[in-house]
């Protein structure tokens, strides 16, 4: 069935209706009709399949047949990622849905290629958190991760020292020697505290890397650099593996 994306402010359970771009997406592109299911999710675990009975109007008016809920995965994961050159955000936003990130923090790292002031940095946010809510859609995720606007690793660690993602356990990719293995970190982060971490913040750098006077503030910030092996990874692949 097909999935629709309704907001959390305007998830209505005992008055569903699609509208807007959802609305024309089921009636002008889909060509749904009466008496035809569909599936709704809000991005905050709940789902419900309907079933369409009025397609006059603006909106859609749906009738509820099921409602579900799907619990959130027990590691919440915020991605950092430093965007990259081309279209490998977009790449890397959609992946980071279908894993099961909860946050997605674009960086602009020293070395980020795409230079962005306030207005395409908006426009960036808007079209990465739509692409969220496409990859959402196709793949079956229920929680919808919130995608932040781009900003520089200094603001990012600000806004998380405001309470904006606290984390157990922080760690930053790195191609510098010392770099502990993640699955070693992660083993003796459990031995310690008897649990996996319930929270994770994974910073990643762009081509190049993060420069050492970033990877030196994320480490005052108590990020832990980490290896993923001996191979250099392309800045996606290394997003996925993480």
């Amino acid at each position: 069935m097909h999935r629709f994306f309704i907001s959390p402010e305007n998830w209505k359970p005992g008055t569903l209706a699609l509208a807007g771009s959802e609305a024309h997406h089921a009636r002008d592109v889909l060509r749904m009709r009466v008496g035809e299911k569909l599936v709704l999710f809000n991005g905050r675990g709940h789902e419900i399949t309907a079933e369409i009975i009025d397609l006059g109007g603006d909106q859609i008016e749906l009738r509820k047949l099921h409602e579900a809920e799907t619990p959130p995965l027990q590691c919440r994961i915020v991605l950092g990622q430093a965007i990259p050159k081309g279209k490998n955000m977009d790449l890397i936003v959609q992946k980071a849905v279908e894993i099961g990130a909860a946050e997605i923090a674009p960086i602009i790292s020293d070395r980020t290629v795409v230079q962005l002031d306030s207005e395409s940095a908006a426009q960036k946010q808007s079209k990465w958190q739509q692409i969220a809510v496409e990859a959402a859609k196709q793949c079956g995720q229920n929680w919808l991760p919130r995608v932040h606007s781009p900003r520089k690793l200094a603001e990012f660690f600000s806004s998380v020292e405001a309470g904006v993602s606290p984390a157990d356990l922080q760690l930053i990719g790195s191609l510098q020697p010392g770099a502990r293995h993640l699955k070693k970190i992660l083993a003796d982060y459990s031995s310690e505290h008897q649990r996996p971490p319930g929270s994770v913040l994974m910073l990643v750098g762009p081509e190049g890397d993060f420069t050492p006077a970033e990877l030196a503030l994320a480490r005052r910030h108590g990020c832990e650099p980490i290896t993923l092996g001996p191979i250099i990874l392309r800045v996606e692949t290394a997003a996925i593996y993480s």
